[in-house]
């Protein structure tokens, strides 16, 4: 049998789901600012805080996330509101804790950027998707590139120093071009990290309504996949680390938090829509912000919970693992499983190492060059390939 994590998580997701506007891409839980009920929302939340961490204690904190929405996008005051509750409800906070807010530009000023820095905030993720401002519109977003360096320049004077951006490929009517000097431009900023995504069309977007009228010119697969290693080549030259798929970092900056995803460890989720994984449990909480508000006054406000089974498991720590350009260590899963990963998935890892998507390692297995372009062909392959012999706990040792 798996040893089910029984230590409380080191990681805290907050969701803030207010935005000054819904891009045309966007499918993350999000609503537009005006007329919310803000501070109902942040009262909704540390009532949740306080539920949960007296069901589950917290220990020592070691990354705190701030996602959204836009969480910028609340005033001065209600940040302190907000960063207070969180200190309230997770106090302790390990001296080299990364605590991250994800921000659009021109959504920040000095104000609230000091706000940030004395609440605890120490590293910001701007959302900048590209520094061609026709592009910027076409996707909805409602910067430009001037607000980009303003934003980044008063984070810098504020003394944030751990700074990310958000860039996007894959956009409609992009071209290699355009991509290549959005490349170069990010990399004139001279930020410790980068994360860089190719656009999915999802449902319940406009882009998705473009897409079923056949009205969203998107760059061809083979332009897309020289896009990515356009990406790859260009920030390996200038010096940065590719440690995750879409994550490119100066050694010691990689995001600490998202390794917590990526290692399939546990974290709180907190917010409406949020996700946690908490001993071996995962939750989703409901969606909207007047239902959520509602359901923090009675209890926890849980829209689906389910324990993970072994298989489930088991498939997730490959498939969120390999996603490291690291890999996964065979240790981390005998020690996880009390089994050896060719156990329950040899036959797997054996094909896609014979189609060169896949590698040994002294320490494991991990994706291979070409691996990197075929990513999500390599992680679906092993939904529902692990072993039955293995799982049914007949395997020898």
């Amino acid at each position: 049998m798996s040893k089910i994590h029984t230590a409380s998580p080191k990681a805290v997701y907050i969701h803030i789901p207010f935005c000054t506007n819904k891009c045309h891409y966007c499918d993350f839980n999000s609503v537009v600012l005006k007329d919310q009920p803000v501070m109902d929302y942040l009262r909704a939340l540390e009532q949740e805080m306080e539920r949960t961490t007296a069901l589950t204690p917290p220990e020592m904190i070691e990354t705190i996330f701030v996602g959204g929405g836009t969480p910028t996008v609340l005033t001065p005051e209600q940040m302190s509101v907000f960063l207070s509750s969180v200190q309230k409800f997770f106090p302790r906070q390990s001296p080299q804790i990364e605590y991250s807010m994800e921000a659009n530009p021109g959504t920040v000023d000095g104000e609230k950027l000091a706000v940030m820095l004395e609440g605890g905030v120490n590293r910001i993720s701007f959302g900048v998707q590209s520094f061609d401002n026709q592009l910027l519109y076409a996707i909805g977003r409602i910067h430009d590139t001037d607000d980009v360096y303003r934003s980044i320049e008063a984070a810098r004077k504020t003394g944030f120093t751990n700074l990310s951006i958000d860039l996007m490929f894959g956009l409609p009517n992009q071209t290699l071009e355009q991509l290549d000097r959005s490349v170069t431009l990010a990399l004139e900023l001279d930020l410790p990290h980068y994360s860089i995504y190719s656009l999915k069309v999802e449902e319940n977007t406009l882009f998705y309504k473009l897409y079923q009228r056949d009205e969203l010119p998107l760059p061809d697969e083979d332009t897309e996949y020289e896009m990515y290693l356009l990406i790859m080549d260009r920030f390996r030259e200038a010096g940065y680390v590719q440690y995750e798929i879409s994550n490119f970092a100066k050694p010691g900056f990689e995001s600490r938090h998202n390794i917590t995803y990526w290692r399939n460890d546990p974290y709180y989720g907190i917010g409406a829509g949020a996700h946690g994984y908490v001993h071996r449990k995962r939750h989703v909480n409901i969606k909207g912000v007047q239902p959520y508000i509602r359901a923090c006054a009675e209890g926890l406000p849980r829209m689906e919970q389910y324990e993970v089974s072994e298989q489930e498991a088991m498939e997730d720590f490959m498939m969120v693992g390999l996603r490291m350009l690291d890999g996964v260590r065979s240790e981390d899963f005998r020690s996880q499983f009390s089994c050896d990963i060719e156990e329950v998935f040899g036959p797997v890892i054996d094909r896609l190492c014979r189609l060169g998507l896949l590698e040994r390692t002294e320490e494991g297995y991990r994706l291979t060059r070409q691996g990197l372009l075929y990513g999500n062909d390599v992680f679906g392959a092993f939904i529902g390939s692990a072993q039955p012999a293995v799982l049914q706990g007949n395997f020898t040792k």
